[in-house]
């Protein structure tokens, strides 16, 4: 690391590696495709066969010719449709089956003689049901396009265009939900937060910086290094989508953002901190950055290798967006890592002391000559961490109070993580005035909920009637249609039914075991029943997502003490390390539910939440306790133990306090965004940077390692009879 520090600032190396990114970043923006360019909204939900997948592909080889990806066009008028509107909505039948929508299936509506057509209105006459069919695998970007066309022929067939009318404005009005609308809606709702995402990740990060470091350039050097590293993150990732040998959606875009801005801060703020405190020691800005760089790069690489690890961890998930996690985001951390121990120190050692300005660090001796050329008293100063010591002093003095104090606050905290109510509710995650969301309020109030996503019920069977009179029988069935014929099997069918309760709810996912249970009795033939539409896919993810968090979080929590236990060289630490950042994960869950239900109204969060967040918050909070007592472990060479600690704490606070407050903030702006799945997820996340910035690290960790002592080192017999050796040192001196 010395060498690669010493060409990194020499008079050459300096601006070849700056030219190097320059260059790099130049090309690849300007010969590949960007990220965002190769989004995919319609990747495997599942990778590997679930009972609903198999029921999708039973219905579009056996039932093709009615299956596909329905908009529901769901008119309303709040007095009650009228001749007139019914004739108007038949004339824009007629309209849509000229307009030739591309995939799509448009129900001839005009051919529906007016006293047939009224049949079909809900009960109080307010609300119909015009459903549109997408072709099976229809691509987002397509089905968004037809709609899109639907919206423009109304303009044609209507005064005043009913997709435009507000719900309560009394006029008559139509919402496009169902499985179509929705995917675009989502769609829509990603796409809307990328580009309002980074410029507000960028603005927060900026903000933070100065008020922090006081320092206009300094703000901007951490920021370009970001900068560069997601220049060429996003044309490598966009040329890997493109050859499929990845896939990412906007979701998975979105997250990584955040995560490239904060944990890259954070690794700049390392080497800065040092480099900052030499310059304060050392004339040489080239000798100032190759002790920093020597002394802060094994931190910093083994933190972002702590995260490289956990990300590929991800791989093992059999739930689609999880695992399309893994790549992107090991790629992205990596390609920052190596910005933050190349471009960014030679910025430092081309800007030099000016990175400062106006706060610049300079040795006693500089700061002498200068007050001597300016003919003023000679006054040197160099900057004390008053807040650092004090934490520092108080954590050696009373250990035990500090860890029993922090253990029942984090332990109070993280019972009531047990207490979280999770859903899996595509709707619940929209703003209320998406008109996905307003489309099945209508449904749910005027028709029937389950309307928008019928459970499609297949079996293999001698007797459907039997099938179909046992699902009449069930109390939560609404309406059960009569059962289909497979194409080409005698013995296979399948029966639509319609939910009582809303499709996307817990109360209708929990009902599918019974469901498959009464058919298989009625059938008398288990191993062939699949229940197939969007109730029973979101049981399959719940169940997928269950497995997902079996798996992951103890080979994440195996593989992080492992890397930990070859950095440190002490089982103790390693023990006491891994164990307060899972203990701050579950604190950080249970104040996020706190927040979010009782704060915000929240009635439960995304059931992907947990294992997103326990992913980043163990990984990014394992950062910080490594770069601290990696300090408390160099100052144990030469200082008795609880010195080494209080020094240490002293020495880290500042910093590992500005990168903590940083990475919350990025985090927390994916609360501003319209998307419950990211609010649910920035809120918890930053919440747990927070309790570690503020509670672990600076107070459980060092008050741990005062108790335990040299037994924190602990089977390292070398470095524990050294600090027996200063703790005897010590005691002589005080005698």
């Amino acid at each position: 690391m010395h060498k690669i520090g010493a060409f990194i600032s020499g008079k050459s190396g300096r601006w070849i590696v700056l030219a190097a990114w320059i260059v790099l970043a130049l090309v690849l923006n300007l010969t590949l495709p960007q990220a965002n360019s190769q989004e995919d909204e319609t990747a495997e939900t599942f990778l590997n066969d679930t009972n609903s997948e198999e029921a999708a592909r039973i219905i579009e080889d056996e039932f093709s010719d009615n299956s596909g990806l329905p908009a529901l066009l769901t008119w309303y008028q709040e007095d009650g449709l009228s001749d007139d509107d019914l004739q108007s909505i038949q004339q824009f039948s007629a309209d849509l089956q000229d307009a030739e929508i591309e995939a799509a299936t448009v129900p001839p509506f005009q051919d529906i003689p007016l006293p047939a057509l009224k049949e079909q209105l809900s009960d109080d006459g307010t609300t119909l049901v015009m459903p549109v069919l997408f072709d099976n695998g229809t691509a987002t970007d397509t089905v968004e396009a037809g709609l899109g066309k639907i919206q423009d022929t109304a303009n044609d067939a209507f005064e005043q265009n009913p997709f435009n009318q507000d719900v309560d404005s009394g006029d008559l009005l139509v919402r496009a939900t169902g499985p179509a609308g929705i995917s675009v809606d989502a769609a829509g709702l990603f796409s809307q937060g990328d580009t309002t995402l980074l410029f507000a990740t960028v603005v927060i990060v900026l903000i933070f910086l100065l008020v922090i470091y006081r320092s206009p350039i300094l703000a901007l050097v951490p920021l370009i290094g970001v900068g560069f590293a997601y220049l060429v993150i996003s044309p490598i990732l966009g040329t890997l989508g493109k050859a499929e040998l990845i896939s990412f959606d906007s979701q998975g875009i979105a997250i990584m953002t955040v995560l490239l801005f904060g944990a890259g801060t954070d690794y700049c703020l390392f080497l800065i901190t040092r480099f900052r405190e030499n310059l304060w020691e050392i004339k040489s800005k080239k000798t100032a950055l190759i002790r920093s760089f020597t002394s802060a790069s094994g931190a910093i690489a083994m933190s972002g290798l702590t995260v490289i690890v956990a990300m590929l961890v991800l791989l093992v998930a059999d739930y689609g967006s999880i695992n399309r996690f893994a790549i992107p985001f090991a790629i992205a951390i990596f390609i920052m890592l190596l910005a933050s121990l190349t471009l960014v120190p030679a910025m430092l050692t081309i800007i030099g002391r000016v990175s400062f300005f106006p706060f610049t660090p300079r040795t006693e001796e500089m700061q002498k000559e200068r007050a001597q050329q300016k003919g003023k008293p000679v006054r040197t100063k160099k900057p004390h961490n008053k807040i650092g010591n004090a934490v520092g002093s108080l954590v050696t003095k009373h250990p035990w109070k500090i860890a029993i104090i922090t253990v029942v606050v984090l332990g109070v905290l993280a019972g009531v993580s047990s207490r979280i109510t999770y859903t899996y509710d595509t709707l619940s995650s929209f703003p209320e005035d998406m008109p996905s969301r307003e489309g099945f309020d209508i449904l749910a109030e005027h028709v029937n909920a389950g309307e928008l996503a019928p459970v499609s019920v297949i079996t293999e069977t001698d007797d459907p009637e039997a099938v179909r009179s046992a699902l009449e029988d069930l109390p939560y069935a609404a309406n059960v249609m009569e059962p289909e014929q497979a194409e080409s099997d005698d013995q296979l069918i399948r029966i639509q039914l319609e939910l009582e309760e809303n499709p996307y709810s817990n109360e209708a996912m929990d009902h599918i075991p019974d469901i498959k249970q009464t058919v298989a009795d009625a059938s008398g033939n288990a191993d062939s029943v699949w229940l197939g539409g969007q109730t029973a896919e979101q049981y399959d993810t719940q169940q997928v997502t269950k497995h997902d968090e079996k798996w992951i979080i103890p080979i994440v929590v195996g593989f992080i003490t492992l890397l930990l236990l070859t950095y440190l060289r002490s089982v103790t630490a390693t023990i006491y390390l891994v164990a307060t950042v899972l203990l701050s994960f579950f604190s950080a869950l249970g104040l996020g539910w706190l927040i979010l239900h009782y704060g915000f109204g929240v009635e439960a969060i995304q059931g992907f939440i947990p294992l997103y967040a326990f992913v980043f918050i163990v990984a990014l909070g394992e950062d910080y306790n490594i770069f601290m007592i990696s300090s408390i472990w160099k100052r144990s060479k030469t200082m008795p133990i609880k010195q080494a600690i209080a020094d240490g704490v002293a020495h880290t606070g500042g910093v590992i306090t500005s990168a903590g407050l940083i990475l919350a903030a990025t985090f927390a702006v994916l609360a501003t965004l319209p998307i419950q799945i990211l609010v649910h997820f920035g809120v918890i996340t930053a919440l747990g940077v927070l309790l570690d910035t503020f509670l672990v690290r600076p107070f459980l960790v060092p008050a741990l390692t005062a108790i335990l002592g040299k037994w924190a080192f602990w089977p390292w017999k070398k470095r524990m009879k050294q600090v027996e050796q200063n703790e005897q040192h010590e005691q002589k001196a005080q005698n």
